[in-house]
């Protein structure tokens, strides 16, 4: 299994980065875990959008799906998808549609955005849109997908990966204010992504995000082997963040970097 990070940034992107979002590869298997604002064109650097099998949705805050919207043009308007020939596309007559795996609530959340300027069924059209809860199992492929809440702003869901073929299970934390499920659920796992947001824990009391050293706590309780830290900002210091992780988890950290390629 191979996790390629093709967006890390928080809420607002790096220079010349993206939000949220990870290539998940396990043989001819391929899943788009999040899909935050930019990551459709760096997908496109490293897996052609429509061989992709799937994309999974942690939770409706737009740094986690608003791509979604210009994956859903193009798997609707590109020549390619088209139903006659257009230059140099022989056409294609039922075109293949990843599926969309997200969390309650989703097709009302998809259909208010987009159909604030018109087809507010676009995202529905392109996909095959289903909707998860805690309790589902998602096979796509020789990936199985688990999930549990964790605390955010609005609904959120802690994502486990899982390869049939034995080559280990990844969690990703996904957006999360300090919580035990998270360490609870990444127990077994080799590698686990923890989002490091904040330079210090918010000043309202309202706690929604970790700081570095939160995150590698959490994965120190969690006993994995490895840790990799994002949803953070490049106006952080990155020496400084791993200092602080570090000093939480007890080893070396990873910080993700977009095109950065982990292998278990």
């Amino acid at each position: 299994m191979r996790l390629t990070v093709l967006g890390k940034s928080p809420s607002w992107q790096d220079a010349d980065g993206a939000c949220s979002g990870y290539l998940i590869e396990d043989g001819e298997t391929a899943v788009v875990m999040d899909c935050g604002n930019g990551v459709f064109g760096k997908l496109r650097r490293y897996r052609d959008y429509v061989d992709v099998d799937a994309v999974v949705v942690s939770h409706l805050h737009a740094d986690h799906f608003l791509d979604l919207v210009p994956y859903a043009y193009a798997l609707t308007y590109a020549p390619r998808r088209q139903p006659v020939p257009i230059q140099r596309w022989p056409g294609v007559e039922d075109p293949h549609k990843p599926r969309l795996i997200c969390p309650p609530g989703s097709r009302d959340v998809f259909r208010r955005i987009v159909g604030s300027w018109g087809n507010d069924d676009l995202i529905e059209n392109a996909f095959q849109l289903e909707e998860y809860d805690a309790d589902s199992t998602p096979e796509v492929g020789s990936l199985r997908f688990e999930f549990t809440h964790v605390p955010h702003f609005t609904e959120t869901f802690a994502i486990c990966v899982e390869s049939a073929n034995g080559s280990g299970r990844l969690a990703y934390g996904a957006d999360s204010s300090p919580n035990e499920s998270v360490v609870e659920f990444a127990r077994g796992c080799r590698l686990l992504m923890m989002e490091a947001t904040l330079p210090r824990p918010e000043r309202t009391g309202q706690r929604g995000h970790l700081t570095p050293r939160e995150a590698g706590e959490h994965a120190r309780k969690a006993g994995v082997e490895q840790v990799v830290l994002t949803h953070i900002s490049d106006e952080l210091d990155e020496l400084w963040a791993r200092r602080e992780a570090e000093a939480g988890f007890g080893a070396p950290v990873h910080i993700a970097s977009e095109g950065a390629v982990y292998t278990l």
